[in-house]
């Protein structure tokens, strides 16, 4: 059986179990092991494969990123940032057609710069932005459509957790990939917001019927108040890094601990607080991590069964379009985001389609946005749908599954339209790049 084989069958054999319900590490871990084993022949090998990377496959600094901007978003959440936000994005919103609406993916994608998160945003939307549109008469299912849809912006927008490891496990620079989120995340905010405009236009039934006014207008000192400390640490940490001032890295840290003084500040610190803070980092960022370690397993599996280069070779010579192999990827990853949660996709599919993706020409950061806005559809596809989950958890009502996939389908074409966009037109990802780092 010759390696790119064994290659090949160790993808199939990974997708098996994890129908059959296997953990997605364990099985990366077990088929990376086996594989390196048939490839070499030698158990010693593959035993040292299991060593060496459960060390090496996180002991980087960049790695150290992510815990930091797991427990910003966490003591963000903490400081009451995102009841602030919605209150503010109501009083803007006002006027306008569908203004809850419209407020929640503007307040969505203001938080998505502090919390990087998409499940996050979706269950903290559920408890603020719901109650709100019943007490409007909102369709239902157009109300958790909207805070569905909206949520996906948590990965989108920098900072996400999602660029940070794609750039890990594509070599880039993480900097230029929170960059190269911007375009795509002002993108999906602006579609959306219209698309709720202009449904509510055609069908004033949607949102009650009549616009209903703010609970209480905001003079522009309130507003600053609400909208100012969110906007300071946004600031902070992304102009440190767009600025040359901080790596990621060194950002995260100071977010961090911005606003664990913004909580602290607003008196929103228990005694237990800061404990159950860390220790809800440390439960998220451990499963990041061991997800990651397998990866990198797996990822040193795929070299040495040169599956990667030979699929290369396969993609060239099939005198296709360049453009088709990479519809043909989007296709794949949007079948994934339908049972494999968004991280355990970029782990196991990008080390076999970015090297295909830079010798056909293409551009990994553009590649990297386009992979991630797929992979984003996939939390409110059926069956799996995380963020789809996440809002049923926190719902006070009991509100079925099926109800909320039902109100996200109109959403979801439209984000298909959005991803369309951003694949015909490469500069929408790559201009802030080119604008910031030359």
């Amino acid at each position: 059986m010759t390696p790119e084989l064994i290659g090949f069958l160790s993808v199939g054999l990974i997708f098996g179990l994890i129908l059959l319900g296997m953990h997605i590490g364990v099985a990366l871990a077990a088929v990376s092991f086996i594989g390196v084993y048939m490839i070499t022949g030698r158990m010693t090998v593959a035993a040292s494969l299991l060593q060496s990377t459960a060390y090496s496959g996180i002991a980087d600094y960049a790695f150290a990123v992510i815990p930091l901007f797991v427990v910003m978003g966490l003591f963000a959440m903490r400081a009451g940032v995102v009841r602030d936000l919605f209150d503010a994005a109501e009083t803007l919103t006002r006027k306008l057609h569908g203004g809850i609406g419209v407020s929640t993916v503007f307040a969505n994608a203001i938080f998505a710069a502090v919390t990087g998160v998409s499940v996050a945003s979706a269950a903290v939307f559920s408890k603020i932005a719901i109650p709100e549109m019943n007490r409007l008469g909102y369709d239902r299912r157009f109300g958790l459509g909207i805070v569905a849809a909206s949520a996906l912006l948590g990965m989108l927008i920098p900072p996400s957790v999602l660029m940070i490891i794609y750039g890990v496990v594509a070599e880039q620079s993480i900097g230029r990939l929170f960059a190269a989120g911007i375009g795509p995340g002002l993108l999906v905010t602006v579609v959306l917001m219209l698309a709720i405009m202009l449904r509510v236009r055609a069908n004033p039934q949607l949102a009650g019927g009549v616009q209903t006014a703010a609970k209480q207008r905001m003079s522009p000192t309130q507003l600053v108040v609400k909208m100012g400390p969110i906007g300071i640490l946004i600031l902070l940490v992304l102009g440190g890094i767009y600025g040359g001032l901080f790596t990621p890295t060194e950002a995260g840290a100071i977010g961090a601990l911005g606003a664990l003084v913004l909580a602290a500040l607003k008196h929103r610190f228990a005694g237990t607080s800061l404990i159950d803070t860390l220790l809800d980092t440390g439960r998220a960022c451990g499963a990041i991590f061991f997800l990651l370690i397998t990866a990198q397993m797996y990822s040193r599996m795929l070299t040495l069964s040169r599956l990667p280069d030979s699929l290369t070779i396969w993609a060239i010579g099939l005198e296709l379009p360049a453009i088709v192999v990479i519809l043909a990827f989007v296709l794949v990853l949007l079948l994934l985001g339908c049972i494999i949660d968004s991280v355990s996709i970029l782990l196991l599919a990008m080390p076999i389609m970015v090297p295909v993706v830079i010798n056909l020409g293409y551009d990994p950061i553009w590649f990297g946005m386009v992979a991630i806005l797929t992979i984003e559809l996939g939390l409110i596809t059926p069956p799996f749908g995380m963020v789809v989950f996440a809002m049923r958890a926190s719902l006070a009502e009991a509100v079925p599954l099926e109800e909320i996939f039902r109100g996200v389908l109109p959403f979801f074409a439209i984000l298909l339209i959005a991803l369309a966009v951003v694949i015909a037109i490469p500069e929408i990802s790559l201009f802030f790049p080119r604008l910031i780092y030359g």
